[in-house]
């Protein structure tokens, strides 16, 4: 198994709006709310009465767009916005979005996108046959190819067209020269919400935590198989299918969406509470001192421990919250380095004590052994792992970073082969029972509200493009049969 120092990766953020005279300093006020989706690169495109004008680059917001003559090039009242961490394609420029299409009849349009497609590789085929060229490595620019190649002459038309050929998890975002589009899923995997500022103008964004960031209020969240479209005239819904069935990404709850936000009518701050709180009651830990942290994603699991439990919480890790991302260094020794720099202690918070460590999830293990040990060298008596969500042990195609089970510990050894892995004196997670009755409203299944696939391989949709590789590896690991000791 490939040891990586590295954890579960974001996804990418998208931020739309209309009818605003700032619209491009709105957008990137907006993406600073959502830089957590996507530190790769960034870009905007501006809508000055239909003519399109972007500007986009490598890295954080802050770097893309360090100049203030970027923003001041970008005039109009209207304008889309996306960060970008790639799931699928090279980390190229030509893969940074929004991405910018031609269109048939002289008719241009911008394009940002959230989620991966299943099958990608087989319309790219298709695509590629048919005389058409491809820019990008990324699998956002299937859409545009698809809609840049219908024949029909609405624009909404070919858009319907080419979202029913497309399979797997997006949220799309489009920019013409007289609308603002969404569109979402038909399982609905990745947030998209509405909301309203009191100056009239409409934003379609991937987190609420973004609307609050602009001061405005949230009206709905998009819904699976719908089309959003925003202009002049108002808003307006219509439908690519009716063949829907909603199936939130349950990491959105557990690790990428902010705590501020809400899914679908929950507090992620409250579900992850929740987690922590069911999680004491599935997995006590006897005997124990004090609850700490893996920071960030895990205090409101660790404080929902510690309520649960009433073992104290501390902050016993500190994290350097200006340390470049680990997972791009060229080798391991680098990478550890890296984590090294990240996480400090807080010795006597630590030294003496009997220790329930929270964490959202472990992927491949790396990172949890060095805490641990960490720990245990700052004077740690014992060092009790609980994990807020289930084991990790299949893999994600609808948008995030983890292809192949290959990559997850989950995957090769049973929790107590991973306890031992990552050297804890106990390890527990939390049950996807809990998990999804921590999330409240939402069903008990994936089939009617949640996506577990990562945790019990019960995918929602057909895998296209993936399946014969899945069903190859899941044999070959042995995923339905147990892990090793």
């Amino acid at each position: 198994m490939p040891i990586e120092a590295k954890s579960l990766n974001e996804e990418c953020g998208l931020f739309g709006i209309w009818n605003q005279k700032h619209a491009a300093y709105l957008t990137y006020d907006g993406l600073h709310a959502l830089q957590h989706r996507g530190q790769e690169g960034a870009g905007i495109v501006a809508n000055q009465n239909g003519h399109l004008k972007r500007h986009k680059g490598l890295g954080l917001l802050t770097h893309v767009f360090n100049k203030p003559e970027y923003l001041e090039s970008l005039p109009g009242k209207a304008a889309l916005g996306h960060v970008r961490y790639s799931t699928a394609g090279s980390h190229g420029i030509e893969n940074i979005q929004p991405m910018m299409f031609t269109g048939i009849h002289a008719y241009p349009f911008a394009l940002a996108h959230n989620g991966n497609l299943t099958n990608a590789k087989t319309l790219r085929k298709q695509l590629t046959d048919d005389g058409q060229t491809f820019k990008a490595s990324s699998d956002s620019e299937i859409l545009g190819k698809l809609i840049e190649n219908n024949p029909k002459p609405n624009f909404i038309d070919r858009l319907k067209d080419s979202l029913n050929q497309i399979r797997g998890g997006f949220a799309f975002i489009l920019m013409t020269p007289d609308s603002m589009i969404a569109a979402l899923d038909p399982n609905g995997f990745r947030p998209l919400v509405i909301g309203k500022r009191d100056d009239g103008s409409t934003i379609i964004c991937s987190e609420t935590c973004a609307l609050d960031q602009v001061h405005a209020k949230y009206v709905r969240d998009v819904e699976p198989g719908e089309i959003v479209i925003v202009n002049d005239d108002g808003i307006k819904s219509e439908k690519f299918t009716d063949n829907t069935e909603l199936s939130v990404c349950s990491m959105e709850y557990i690790y990428f969406s902010r705590p501020d936000s809400v899914i679908r009518g929950v507090s992620v701050s409250r579900a992850r509470h929740r987690m922590g709180q069911i999680l004491a009651k599935e997995q006590p830990t006897p005997n124990a001192d004090v609850v700490m942290a893996v920071p960030n994603s895990s205090f409101e699991a660790a404080i929902g421990y510690s309520t649960a439990s009433g073992i104290p919480f501390d902050m016993g890790l500190v994290k350097n919250q200006y340390v470049a991302r680990t997972f791009i260094e060229p080798t391991q020794s680098e990478r550890e380095h890296g984590v090294r720099m990240k996480l400090s202690v807080v010795r006597p918070a630590v030294e003496g004590k009997n220790i329930v460590l929270v964490d959202d999830s472990i992927v491949r293990g790396t990172t949890s052994k060095y805490i641990v040990r960490l720990l245990k060298a700052n004077g740690a008596k014992s060092v009790n792992v609980r994990i807020a969500s289930p084991v990790l042990k299949f893999p994600c195609f609808y948008g995030i970073d983890i292809r192949t089970a290959d990559e997850l510990i989950g995957a090769h050894y049973s929790v107590d082969g991973i306890r031992k892995q990552i050297e804890s004196d106990s390890l527990g997670y939390l049950s996807v029972n809990g998990l999804t009755k921590a999330i409240g409203h939402l069903s008990n299944n994936q089939y009617n509200g949640l996506c577990t696939a990562y945790f019990d391989g019960n995918y929602p949709t057909k895998l296209y493009d993936y399946q014969k590789e899945f069903d190859e590896e899941a044999k070959d690991l042995g995923l339905y049969k147990g892990m090793k000791a």
